[in-house]
């Protein structure tokens, strides 16, 4: 948080004009180029989030003017100009500036956020919508149409448009409801809020992480590996099979830990039936496939 607030400030001190973000050379600050591109609207709901409100919200006025001027932000706009930049005249639907107005709304309940999400919703209904889905606007200043509509548009688009309306839903919740969930991996909270949007805006709960292990599958894995490589090492070596020493078995002290040989065998007598996968375990790859796809493991013998 610290290290963000601190690039916050940057940001502010060298590329903010009159609550404008503009292109600048990384080395000297100096203006490259006076323009707004689309993407950069995600970030008065970034600023939003560690409570930076009045930039964010005077940032995101500004968007929104470009939006009422054309019905859509185009994918540039030349600031000093007031209008389209040539070759960027188009909007794909995207979902930054709607984002933002979702965040925004959610920490200050300004009905100008409100404003923006109907005139979304309207203008994407009457300028963008086809018999088949809703098309890439090609040109902003006469709405001509391309043929295509982007994933993200219903990945994430709309997603936010929803959650902009819909204050109680569960993607919004502040903890103060949860599931406690019993698991074969013990206990888990589920549904507490935090949720953390992925790159198509898909919803994921940091608590689920935990109850959606395969740890001890691929201990299992990790020990099969083992126990074929010392096999191999012991019959080019011409060593005689070590002795098992009695003991419970105990699984490895964390995730990624190897038994060494001499206690390996014994624990795998005595490993426990496996269990049928849970309903709340996540599909993962086999170890195996892991190695395959990220090389070489290298093993420590000391």
């Amino acid at each position: 948080m610290a290290m963000f607030l601190e690039y916050n400030k940057a940001i502010r001190n060298y590329t903010r004009f009159d609550d404008w973000y503009l292109w600048v050379q990384m080395y000297k600050g100096t203006v490259s180029m006076p323009v707004f591109q689309s993407l950069e609207a995600y970030w008065p709901g970034l600023q939003s989030l560690i409570g930076d409100i009045d930039n964010a919200m005077r940032t995101f006025l500004n968007y929104y003017t470009v939006w009422k001027q054309f019905g859509g932000l185009p994918e540039f706009y030349n600031i000093p100009q007031g209008y389209t930049v040539e070759k960027r005249e188009g909007y794909p639907l995207r979902p930054e500036l709607i984002e933002s107005a979702m965040y925004l709304y959610r920490a200050t309940g300004d009905p100008t956020l409100l404003e923006l999400g109907r005139d979304a919703v309207e203008s994407i209904e009457k300028i963008s919508k086809v018999e088949c889905g809703f098309a890439t606007i090609k040109d902003l200043r006469d709405h001509k149409l391309d043929n295509r509509m982007e994933s993200f548009f219903l990945a994430e688009t709309v997603k936010y448009l929803y959650l902009l309306f819909d204050p109680t839903n569960f993607i919004h919740n502040n903890g103060s409801t949860f599931d406690a969930v019993i698991t074969p991996y013990g206990e888990c909270i589920l549904g507490a809020g935090g949720y953390i949007f992925n790159t198509e805006a898909h919803p994921i709960d940091p608590a689920a992480l935990h109850c959606c292990q395969r740890l001890k599958e691929e201990q299992w894995e990790v020990e099969d590996l083992m126990r074929e490589f010392y096999s191999l090492k012991r019959s080019r070596s011409k060593f005689q099979k070590n002795t098992v020493s009695s003991g419970p078995w105990e699984p490895p002290a964390r995730p990624g830990t190897l038994f060494s040989p001499e206690n390996h065998d014994q624990a795998r007598e005595r490993k426990p039936a496996k269990q049928k996968v849970p309903l709340l375990s996540c599909p993962s790859q086999p170890f195996t496939s892991k190695l395959a796809l990220l090389g070489q493991v290298f093993l420590d013998s000391s």
